[in-house]
């Protein structure tokens, strides 16, 4: 009986692993099935035909003359109000710190193979999920480090002020007071970053946006957008965090979330919380004394989250996402912060 009894425990502990074998086989199988899938459709996208020449306004202006000015006004005829006089187009091309910028860009961006490498992608994915997009005219040119019009898109032309794209630590941004937290996203990684973005609030939509996690799943529908469009890029890179920043949202995704509920601010409409959660700072303003230690904008770190757990769970695909309304997103996405 014993003996009886041992071979069936055997017989059992044999059948475990050879079903727990057969599971990981699954397991293994079908993520190779995804990332052969996944594979399969990068490599579509990269054949898609996104033609486009980077237009330097900013090296013609570097060069030209007042004598030239008919010449730039024919070439780039929407970047001329009709009603700002040559007169202040001739001050700018003698103007000492216009040209300091100018010269600063040049030598910033003598290569700009990366970036069109970089933007190319961006307007193939962009076509693969809107096959009625039709590639802009890019043009990059300088604005007196504007940082809030740091790229501008239409439907027709892409405008980059690479001014503000010249290193964290250069000396207009040192020497101008632009905060450090702003300032670490200047660099020319960005720029398509930036690009993507402005394309994504063109195909965001929301019915409403009055509430705390209305801002939240808005910002979140921008941010998986840009995980979509521009896949090569880090999530850090996504959001502007540097990494361990990253790594802190997420160590901390639990504790933020519990927050949220807590003080039931949610569905708060107060004005102040996106000023607390939504916008750029230097920290997110939780008035607790780990508020030092966090990085900003946790309210859209949270938003994105739950945007891309209702993107595993909808089967949406991206323009369907981006035109969802916000609760919606948030009751069906089932959201569950990392523990």
């Amino acid at each position: 009986m014993h003996n009886k009894n041992s071979l069936i425990v055997l017989g059992l502990k044999m059948f475990c692993k050879m079903q727990l074998r057969i599971y990981l086989i699954l397991i293994v199988a079908l993520s190779l099935v995804s990332c052969s899938d996944g594979g399969k459709q990068e490599t579509n996208i990269a054949k898609i035909e996104a033609n486009f020449v980077v237009e330097r306004f900013d090296e013609a202006v570097l060069k030209a003359t007042p004598k030239d000015l008919p010449d730039l006004k024919q070439a780039f005829p929407f970047l001329f109000s009709k009603h700002t006089p040559d007169s202040i187009w001739v001050n700018k091309l003698n103007d000492t710190l216009q040209n300091e910028i100018l010269r600063e860009v040049s030598r910033n961006f003598l290569d700009f193979k990366d970036v069109k490498a970089d933007l190319l992608s961006m307007f193939q994915h962009i076509k693969y999920y809107d096959k009625a997009f039709s590639v802009p005219r890019v043009v990059t040119l300088t604005n007196s480090v504007q940082y809030r019009d740091k790229v501008i898109v239409t439907d027709s032309i892409a405008l980059v002020a690479l001014d503000n794209y010249l290193g964290e630590n250069h000396k207009f941004y040192v020497n101008g007071n632009i905060p450090s937290y702003l300032a670490k996203n200047f660099k020319k990684e960005q720029i398509v970053v930036d690009f993507t973005d402005s394309y994504a609030k063109k195909y965001a939509f929301q019915t409403n946006r009055k509430t705390l996690l209305d801002e939240m799943i808005y910002f979140g529908k921008l941010l998986y957008f840009k995980d979509v469009i521009i896949p090569f890029k880090t999530n850090a890179e996504k959001i502007g965090y540097t990494q361990q920043q990253l790594a802190w949202a997420e160590a901390n995704e639990s504790s933020i979330w519990s927050y949220f509920i807590e003080k039931e601010l949610l569905y708060s409409t107060d004005s102040k919380l996106p000023n607390r959660f939504i916008a750029d700072a230097p920290f997110t303003k939780f008035y607790l004394e780990l508020d030092n230690e966090s990085p900003g904008r946790l309210g859209q770190y949270v938003g994105w989250q739950i945007v891309r757990a209702y993107a595993e769970t909808s089967g949406k695909d991206l323009m369907q996402i981006m035109q969802t309304e916000p609760e919606e997103i948030f009751r069906k996405s089932k959201f569950k912060p990392k523990k």
